[in-house]
């Protein structure tokens, strides 16, 4: 059975073994783009649901990034009421309608990935602070690394160097701004 195959191999045509290869590479390629697409974000959805949280519905691709859009246009082209200091209805109308509807601690979707609110100073500082590697950095494309290759893409290392170079530029005596008297 296998010297059978071989034999079929070397009498096969390089134009089908080329058409073979294309074949298996799209059949690769549809694989892939179906568990970036839609089999990791379901899994993420479970676990977030899992935890307690709740969300918005996974939209194939887009996530919630058209809703957005949207809602940003609307909420822009109404002005404010005078005197109103309520602004996260105009600068974030996604996030305030998602809260409203899930709670404080919630997710929205940027393409195939959640984004989670949290609203706690206490989490966001555990977050933030990322002393035991818990929560990454996103890794940033080729594109992304050019235009921007700063502290915030810097791990390990290379961070806490340039964190120590950018430290004294933060400190209280310099960040404070002047008061002048009349």
């Amino acid at each position: 059975m296998a010297t059978r195959a071989l034999q079929m191999l070397g009498e096969a045509s390089p134009w089908s073994l080329a058409g073979a290869a294309a074949a298996m590479a799209l059949l690769w390629l549809a694989a892939w783009i179906a568990e970036w697409a839609w089999w990791t974000p379901r899994r993420l959805r479970r676990a977030l649901q899992a935890q307690g949280l709740r969300g918005t519905q996974y939209r194939l691709f887009t996530g919630d990034v058209p809703e957005n859009a949207r809602l940003n246009r609307e909420a822009r082209s109404k002005p404010l009421p005078l005197g109103s200091h309520d602004i996260i209805q105009r600068v974030q109308p996604m996030f305030s309608n998602v809260i409203k509807e899930n709670g404080k601690f919630s997710f929205t979707w940027f393409g195939p990935t959640p984004r989670v609110m949290i609203p706690d100073p206490e989490l966001v500082r555990e977050v933030l602070s990322n002393k035991f590697g818990h929560y990454g950095k996103q890794k940033s494309s080729r594109l992304g690394k050019l235009l921007a290759n700063g502290l915030a893409n810097h791990q390990g290392e290379k961070w806490a160097k340039h964190r120590r170079i950018l430290n004294p530029a933060f400190h209280n005596e310099k960040i404070k701004v002047p008061t002048y008297k009349k």
